[in-house]
This record gives structure tokens, C-alpha cells and sequence, in this order.
């Protein structure tokens, strides 16, 4: 097992690069990569970095210089043999062969497209640019690069002794995290931390932990290349972005009302069993549901990622029993700002209910909270959205407002269409 704390004290980015293969993401972006190459090729978007932690001046705390350094790396990588191999000859979900011969050829000559970068106060201005196939897998490089630099410059001012200290507190932390976690009976849990990890290194070690730790109940990683080195299984559905874009697109309200059943109208015809999984509050759970398509109640489950998440669970069930399903037989898949308490307490009070399942993220890869002066290595919520296609801005309601993304005529059009009242405004932790 690596010791973290030494190869901090010693750091060579050369030998530590953040980001160290074009399949160091999550499996829901090659997917959605995927889907894209085959339905929207020639769509032009552009995604941004978006700091909702204001009071986080990361263009204070890292330095450009070491930013694009980074950066140009990632341009550099390309799939090595091996990465090209477990894609075109794993199974995924079940299904062999799930990347095809014509997506996996692309995607094997591919290089990162260019990035811009710019200084703007205290905050960087970091943009991609291009076809939406080849700029969207820049998004969660560009988030790992950005959280582990700013993690950096904060380790950079420790002794040998102190990280030490520092990574043996946080891995006890994480292991005591997991000892609440094993008591909990037909738990179904997976490592979704990637985007806003600590380091390469120490998402690693989480998911040892967590394969030592938790046996059958840890289901897999988000992670592709950590499932491919740790042989555990690649999780991930789809996200926010599909349903964004397509409603970018629509040329009127009518399409833009039809246009996240567009998205899972093309995915259902690529994907089955658990991939056929609802992300439904992009703009509004129950609005979505109220208005979804028969067919769309036969799908597997639904993945919670915005609001109450209890109440947004139940509003699920009532849906599935209102079409004449079986909630019993649902996926129901918890995964914004999870940590143990709530994991916990969502498994006890859905139990029997649904088949409840868990999406661990920031909280599992990136909790050092209270281990440095000034919580200096506190998580914040940093994302990269897609903001515009093919020259019409994108605009996300989500179940919770502080989440809400667009300019503001846009979000208003959109609630009108996607007829949204009132929303409970909850802390945006990551």
C-alpha cells in the first residue's frame, strides 16, 4: 500500500500527474460520451468552472503556472493498450461489449481539445470549447485538477511529521466510517468521489478501505481506472448534462417540456437493467414524473441527487404505485452530499420499501474536515457545467434553488414550461 504521507513530503508531479489517463473519470462520462457520438455529434458546447464556494479564492491558492502545467498534461494522454482492452473486452453491467467498435476507435486517437484560462479576481475562468463528445471529458479531469491543487497548497506548508499525523487522522476517520457502515444489514454502497477527491492516491485508498472494510456490500467505484487496477465494478448511469443540452436545443416550449424524455427515449434504446436508471430533477422531480411516459415507470429505478432526499424517494414510490409498480422491486439510488449519518438513517427508513442503494462521494474521498489550522482542507462545492450549446444557454432548476444554473429570463421560461413552484432552499455542502 503506498504511503501517502511520504509521497506527499516528496512530491514529483511528474511522478504524481493528477490526472494520469484519459479513464482516471467517471464511468457515467464515457456512457454519456458514448451516446453523444451516436445522437448529437455535431452539437457545439461549452462547459465552465463554476466555484459556488465564493469565499474559496482559488486563483489566490494556485498558481497559474502550475495550473496549465497540469492542464497541458492531461492534452497530452491518450488510451494506453491495456485501458483500450479492459473497455472494448470487460463487462459492464452484465453486458459485454458495451463501448462499440466505432465509439472505442475514436475514442482511442482522441486527445483533449485546447482550454482557456483566465484570471478573474480571485477566481480562474477555466473553459472548453468544442464538439460536445471531445469537450465533455474535460469536465472531471478539470475538477480533480483544481481540488487536488488547492489541497496542495495547503499540504505544501506541512512538515514530514505533520502529514503524517494529518493522513493517519484521516484515514482513521474513514475507518471509522466504515465501521458504522458494516453494521448495517444488505447495505449496497459505491465510491462516487472523483470529481471533488482529495488526490488520485487517496481515492485510491478509499476504495481499498472499502473493499476490505465493507466485503459484497461495496458495489464498485465511479472511478474507471481504479476499477480497472482494484477489479471491482465501474458504476454509473447518466447526469444532469444530457437532459441540459437537449433543452438548449429545443426550438419551442413543446420541445423543450419533451425535451428530458428525448434523452431517455435514446437511452433506452442502447441500455437496459440497471442502466436504465431515471435522473429525474433536472428540472423538477415531480413535475417530471407527473408528466413521464408510461414506459418510463418500467425503467429500474431513480437516482436521488438534489432536495429532501426522503421526500423525493417517496414521491418516487407514490409514482411507481400510481403506474401500477412494484416500488419493492426499485432502485432507489441516494447519492448528493452523502456521509454516514444520513446513509444510515435513508437505509432504516427505506427499507423494505425500495431497494436502496448509495452513491458516497465527497464525504468519502475528500473529508478532512477539522485536521488543519482554519479548515483550510475543508470541501467546497466547485462544478464544470455545460453553460451553452450550439450558441443557446443551458439552465438547470434542480429540487433544490441553490443548485439552479442559467440566466435568470431562461430559469424563469423554464419553470413556466416545467411548471415549478416553490422550492425549499437547502446548503449546498459539495
Amino acid at each position: 500500500m503506498v504511503d501517502i504521507a511520504s509521497r506527499v513530503w516528496n512530491h514529483k508531479w511528474k511522478i504524481d500527474p493528477i490526472v494520469r489517463s484519459l479513464i482516471d473519470t467517471d464511468f457515467y462520462k464515457l456512457l454519456m460520451c458514448q451516446s453523444v457520438f451516436r445522437n448529437k455529434p455535431n452539437t457545439q458546447v461549452t462547459f465552465s468552472l463554476i466555484n459556488r464556494s465564493k469565499h474559496i479564492p482559488l486563483a489566490d491558492l494556485i498558481d497559474e503556472g502550475e495550473l496549465r502545467e497540469q492542464l497541458d498534461h492531461i492534452r497530452s494522454l491518450s488510451l494506453s493498450r491495456g485501458e483500450s482492452t479492459w473497455l472494448r473486452g470487460n463487462t459492464f453491467y452484465g453486458k459485454r461489449q458495451m463501448f462499440r467498435p466505432d465509439f472505442m476507435e475514436w475514442f482511442e486517437g482522441l486527445r483533449l481539445p485546447p482550454y482557456h484560462l483566465e484570471r478573474k479576481g480571485d477566481q480562474y475562468e477555466l473553459t472548453f470549447e468544442g464538439k460536445w463528445h471531445e469537450v465533455m471529458l474535460w469536465e472531471i479531469p478539470a475538477l480533480a485538477v483544481l481540488m487536488e491543487l488547492r489541497g496542495r497548497a495547503v499540504l505544501d506548508r506541512m512538515g514530514k511529521f505533520e502529514l503524517q499525523v494529518l493522513y493517519a487522522r484521516a484515514m482513521t476517520r474513514v475507518w471509522e466510517k466504515i465501521e458504522v457502515l458494516r453494521e448495517m444489514p444488505d447495505l449496497s454502497i459505491a465510491d462516487f468521489g472523483t470529481r471533488r477527491r482529495h488526490s488520485f492516491l487517496w481515492q485510491d485508498w478509499c476504495v481499498q478501505a472499502m473493499q476490505e472494510g465493507l466485503g459484497k456490500a461495496f458495489t464498485g467505484t465511479s472511478n474507471c481506472k481504479i476499477a480497472m487496477s482494484r477489479e471491482v465494478e465501474a458504476i454509473g448511469t447518466n447526469a444532469h448534462e444530457l437532459p441540459m443540452v437537449y433543452a438548449a436545443l429545443a426550438k419551442s416550449d413543446a420541445a423543450l417540456a419533451q425535451a428530458p424524455y428525448d434523452v431517455l427515449q435514446d437511452w433506452h434504446e442502447e441500455h437496459d437493467g440497471n442502466l436504465r436508471i431515471i435522473l429525474p430533477d433536472t428540472y423538477g422531480t415531480k413535475g417530471f414524473l407527473d408528466n413521464a411516459p408510461d414506459w418510463l415507470a418500467g425503467w429500474t429505478g431513480i437516482r436521488i441527487d438534489s432536495g429532501d432526499p426522503a421526500t423525493a424517494a417517496q414521491t418516487a414510490i407514490d409514482w411507481w404505485k400510481s403506474r401500477g409498480e412494484d416500488p419493492s422491486e426499485k432502485r432507489v439510488i441516494f447519492s448528493d452530499g452523502l456521509d454516514v449519518d444520513k446513509i444510515k438513517e435513508l437505509h432504516s427508513q427505506f427499507a423494505g420499501k425500495v431497494k436502496a442503494s448509495f452513491g458516497w462521494g465527497t464525504l468519502l474521498t475528500n473529508d478532512f474536515r477539522g485536521l488543519v489550522p482554519d479548515d483550510a482542507l475543508a470541501p467546497f462545492s466547485l462544478v464544470c457545467k455545460a453553460v451553452e450549446a450550439n450558441g443557446h444557454p443551458t439552465v438547470k432548476l434542480s429540487d433544490n434553488p441553490n443548485k439552479a444554473m442559467g440566466p435568470a429570463d431562461e430559469i424563469e421560461r423554464y419553470k413556466r414550461v416545467f411548471g415549478v413552484g416553490d422550492q425549499a432552499a437547502q446548503a449546498v455542502l459539495v
